[in-house]
């Protein structure tokens, strides 16, 4: 690498401020010219739409935040089915509605628990358009490949802390939920709804940590409790610089499924709102995770299956996410 290329990253690289109090809050849309190897980078493919900045940008720090993405016109669509399903208005098989275990007061139905998240709405047809959007997946293939599968959608409705913490979700990498490989060519695309800020929760990065291997997870022993399947990292290191990742309605955040996150506390009195998909390359292929770090979650997984679907069917870990799976680009292959 040139100096002048070399003096050019070093630019690119330092505006990661890597102090405990930062956050980001822009994104790399330069297509000035940085030389560099693409054999070398390992996170992402030359698809010629990223540009080099970006690239190197997502293999350094494991996530890319994308400006004003996601129209207002859109965010608007998703929200009000959002408030049909609350009130029973629409109705989706398969479609988990996930309640806080401290928020007794609901945002649009009385008398019921707050709504704290949508979970595979892969057969609502309004808001699965979210993963279909052409704009998302042209970053998505720069990380998939062109064979693209939606294998996990969520509408995250962060409420008001009650005052016992519930609204907080511990640190944790995505791909402990995964029984699917290979890790590099699964991405997660998280859609802000609304501003999103350190008051109301936003996603805390540690920058760097997709470069390590899959942790341990459980549930935390936190004073108030945890909402279920809310695992994180048993072990990690509390100095390791991390963000606070501010964003503006429609701003979208690419992470890979190995870095290190959570949110805080909602401390505002408003719910806090964003839409997200894991996309991986249909290429990909299920395992077993048997004697791993990830039976723990399998099997509370199988358990609620079971409770479902009644103990006279098997359902096994892979067979919940291949149910789970919708292809939005290209071919089929393998997922």
């Amino acid at each position: 690498m040139s100096r002048r290329a070399a003096d050019r990253l070093k630019v690119v690289l330092n505006h990661l401020d890597r102090s405990n109090s930062a956050s980001v809050r822009s994104s790399f849309t330069s297509s000035q010219a940085v030389s560099y190897h693409p054999q070398t980078l390992r996170y992402t493919f030359d698809t010629g739409f990223l540009s080099p900045e970006q690239r190197i940008f997502y293999e350094e720090n494991g996530f890319l935040l994308i400006k004003n993405l996601v129209s207002e016109e859109d965010i608007d669509r998703f929200r009000a089915e959002f408030e049909h399903v609350c009130k029973g208005d629409v109705k989706i098989p398969g479609m988990v509605v996930m309640r806080d275990v401290a928020i007794a007061k609901s945002e649009f139905v009385r008398d019921q628990k707050a709504v704290s998240k949508l979970q595979d709405f892969q057969d609502d047809a309004e808001l699965f358009r979210y993963c279909s959007l052409p704009q998302i997946l042209k970053y998505v293939e720069c990380f998939t490949g062109p064979n693209i599968m939606a294998m996990h959608t969520m509408l995250i409705n962060k409420p008001p802390d009650a005052g016992k913490k519930t609204s907080r979700h511990p640190m944790h990498q995505d791909l402990h939920y995964f029984p699917f490989r290979p890790v590099d060519h699964i991405v997660c695309a998280w859609t802000a709804m609304e501003k999103v800020n350190r008051q109301n929760g936003c996603l805390v990065v540690l920058p760097g940590s997709h470069k390590g291997t899959l942790q341990e997870h459980d549930y935390p022993e936190w004073e108030g409790g945890v909402n279920k399947m809310y695992h994180g990292v048993r072990n990690y290191d509390p100095n390791h610089p991390r963000m606070h990742v501010e964003m503006e309605k429609g701003d979208t955040l690419f992470f890979h499924p190995l870095l290190i996150h959570g949110s805080g506390m909602n401390q505002t009195q408003g719910f806090r709102k964003a839409i997200s998909c894991h996309y991986a390359s249909a290429d990909c292929y299920y395992i077993d995770v048997t004697g791993t770090s990830q039976e723990n979650i399998s099997k509370e997984v199988n358990e609620i299956a079971t409770r479902r679907y009644g103990t006279d069917i098997s359902v096994s870990f892979a067979d919940t996410w291949a149910l789970r799976g919708r292809l939005v680009h290209g071919e089929r292959t393998s997922l």
